[in-house]
């Protein structure tokens, strides 16, 4: 009995132990999990307290619905219109390159490369995120530009078309790597019965796989969204400095991000009105960008739930 005793009382001891361990553990990976949290409302926190005097002195009505943009001129306006439509626009150019170049991409790695071609294309098509933003910015303005002029007679220097096909070329690894994750985690169960019922492998990646993988491809579309709309030296290299409200694009404009490097980079006075709008523009996107990835989140349940 001594000895039993013994054995059950090491026995306790070492689940004690090991219970201790693991809520060591959660609790480290719970901090860890909580960081990000914590980093984005600090950055919301900081934009908000910034941006108050900034309201108090325009108002959030103009800010929203006044159609210009003139900070540093003698009668300043400060309507958000303009910068908000050029962001937009230029990231839905972004997005029309890099959802199908991206997507089928990663199609052919998942459903029709070999293995051996996978190991390099995969991480040959991954060094493109690694080149320098600004690169890519000369990229558009010196060669894509040049190229589009021809094929578009009278299209200026500055214009958002180039700027938005760049950005799309430069976000198509976060689609392609993120999708094709998510193409090969679809059980091979599904792919085997279309084959059983007589559909070729085509037929089968588009009509089996991409749906079953919808929530990952959107997440995947999400993330490259808020990337082409947080982009800065692309577009303030070849998109234009002068804010205006432009439904072409092949008109030239400011993007948010071209004007927060515009007064992030210049001479304006610390506590001006001018200065204090750096913050909220920062704010509006913090928001458009907080928006979409709500909008995301909503509609990879709706997939995930779907299928």
């Amino acid at each position: 009995m001594p000895n039993r005793l013994t054995i059950d009382q090491r026995r306790d001891a070492f689940l004690r132990r090991r219970r201790r361990r693991e809520r060591w553990v959660e609790w480290l990976l719970g901090a860890a999990a909580s960081v990000a949290i914590l980093i984005s409302l600090g950055i919301l926190l900081t934009l908000m307290i910034e941006s108050l005097p900034f309201f108090r002195a325009v108002g959030l009505g103009s800010f929203l619905f006044d159609l210009e943009w003139t900070p540093l001129f003698e009668r300043a306006h400060y309507g958000i219109v303009p910068l908000l439509s050029a962001t937009l626009l230029t990231g839905a150019i972004a997005m029309m390159v890099a959802i199908p170049v991206g997507v089928l991409t990663a199609l052919w790695l998942s459903e029709f490369a070999t293995t051996r071609t996978r190991e390099w294309a995969k991480p040959a098509l991954e060094l493109l995120s690694s080149i320098p933003t600004v690169v890519f910015g000369y990229f558009a303005l010196l060669f894509m530009t040049p190229l589009l002029q021809r094929l578009i007679p009278g299209l200026p220097t500055f214009n958002l078309l180039s700027p938005g096909l760049v950005i799309g070329l430069m976000i198509v690894p976060y689609v392609s790597s993120l999708s094709e994750d998510a193409l090969r985690a679809v059980p091979m169960d599904l792919r085997e019965a279309a084959f059983s019922m007589g559909a070729g492998k085509w037929r089968t990646a588009i009509g089996v796989v991409l749906p079953a993988a919808a929530s990952g491809v959107i997440a995947s579309a999400v993330l490259a969204l808020s990337r082409a709309l947080g982009e800065t030296m692309v577009v303030a290299i070849a998109a234009g400095q002068q804010a205006a409200l432009i439904f072409d694009p092949r008109e030239g404009a400011a993007t948010l991000t071209t004007y927060i490097a515009q007064v992030a980079m210049g001479d304006v006075p610390r506590h001006s009105v001018a200065y204090q709008s750096l913050f909220a523009v920062g704010l509006s996107l913090f928001v458009v960008t907080l928006g979409f990835n709500v909008i995301g989140h909503w509609v990879r349940v709706r997939f995930r739930g779907a299928y």
